[in-house]
């Protein structure tokens, strides 16, 4: 029997796909507890639909995260911090400082955890920084550290 997945299910497929199942499987466990139902006609058309709008969303976020990442190419971020005697910081420049500087000057929210930064930045200079933006899609981003 054809089924449609609802859920994902460990050993048979993820939401969405459709498998062959043992028609007693499918009665008696799939569709009673809404991990799947039956895979006909209109149904089908309708998985076909959704999977369309979601690879066009899923294309437009890509195109915005492209788009995104060529406006950080183009941004370079100044941070004032208070520093020592030979450039040292008192303190750190951390992903979280990167990613509120970024919606500062960008105007765009971007998760800390984006923002891949080896360790934090402890001396005043220019860094480039990576901001993981979608799969596949990094931007790079100048960071100049200077004393306040």
């Amino acid at each position: 029997m054809r089924v449609i997945l609802l859920k994902d299910v460990p050993s048979l497929g993820k939401a969405g796909e459709v498998v062959n199942v043992a028609e007693g499987y499918a009665r008696n466990y799939l569709i009673p507890r809404r991990l799947a139902e039956p895979a006909d006609e209109k149904k089908m058309a309708e998985l076909r639909r959704r999977m369309e709008q979601k690879a066009k969303a899923e294309a437009a976020k890509l195109e915005a995260a492209k788009k995104l990442a060529d406006r950080l190419s183009a941004t370079t971020l100044t941070l004032k911090v208070r520093a020592g005697e030979g450039g040292k910081l008192f303190g750190a420049v951390t992903a979280k400082e990167i990613a509120a500087a970024i919606a500062r000057e960008l105007g765009v929210e971007i998760d800390k955890k984006l923002v891949m930064l080896e360790s934090p930045i402890k001396e005043i200079g220019t860094y480039i920084v990576e901001v993981r933006l979608a799969a596949g899609v990094v931007g790079r981003v100048k960071v100049e550290v200077v004393p306040a």
